[in-house]
């Protein structure tokens, strides 16, 4: 087997500071997980740790792992009486079992899908639940499009979009395959507004950085221009950017 993809350097300032959404949204995601005083949880992929302090205060002993260092820092800063970690969701490995995984926003960046749910396989107590929600077949069609033509445009003609959007189906399958039962899955629009005039343009900074990382600094401008143009027309209404999101919400429990 290959080795990883090196994990990508997030800017988690910026995600704090213009893609607050991402948590905020989670409203919903909290609800179907239901906390409940006593249990222990996983945050898988926490981010900076906005969505663990809210199952910790439902009286839960939580952690939260995140493959990014600079994300698990700014948790720690955030949250100090909270444990974090760095850690990979095809390979982490944690002491004991959890009541409940909780994943929210994550699991589109992981291409190994097998990988990840047999990890959270390994953690989940028998019965114990797995509630997650991440971009599903459909997600940023549009903005994946222009930036695989950017891409082309930009000379560079191996590119791939670092992101995995199944369908109900095909991850109620592999959940199936190891040891979960499916008991709720939709698949539904969710367009999300994003913030100021340069919206678009922070979105691809803070997500598309397996292709503008590639680019040197004026090339990089020249893509981003060229990305707010072509979108305009399908992405920007009433003086507000909306990233065209899909979103796959599922919960199930392990069974076996």
């Amino acid at each position: 087997m290959s080795s990883p993809p090196a994990t990508p350097a997030w800017n988690a300032d910026l995600y704090d500071q213009s893609h607050s959404f991402v948590w905020k949204m989670a409203v919903g995601l909290l609800e179907l997980l239901n906390p409940q005083q006593g249990e222990r949880i996983l945050d898988l992929g926490c981010g900076t740790g906005a969505l663990t302090a809210q199952i910790a205060a439902a009286g839960c002993s939580v952690v939260g792992i995140d493959s990014s260092p600079e994300m698990i820092d700014q948790a720690r800063r955030s949250f100090p009486a909270l444990h974090f970690a760095v850690a990979d969701a095809r390979t982490f490995a944690l002491d004991g079992q959890f009541d409940a995984v909780f994943s929210n926003a994550v699991l589109h960046w992981v291409k190994e899908p097998d990988l990840a749910v047999s990890r959270i396989r390994a953690v989940l107590r028998l019965a114990g639940r797995f509630v997650a929600e991440f971009g599903g077949r459909g997600n940023t069609r549009q903005m994946a499009d222009a930036l695989k033509r950017q891409a082309v445009r930009s000379g560079i003609n191996d590119y791939e979009t670092p992101w995995y959007y199944p369908g109900i189906a095909e991850y109620s399958g592999i959940l199936e395959r190891h040891g979960f039962e499916v008991t709720y899955a939709t698949l539904f629009d969710r367009p999300t507004p994003l913030e100021g005039e340069d919206g678009l343009r922070k979105w691809f900074q803070m997500f598309g950085g397996s292709l503008l990382d590639r680019l040197n600094p004026e090339d990089r401008e020249t893509c981003l221009a060229a990305l707010e143009t072509e979108l305009r027309p399908a992405l920007y209404r009433d003086g507000t950017w909306f990233a065209d999101y899909r979103r796959l919400r599922i919960v199930a429990q392990r069974v076996a």
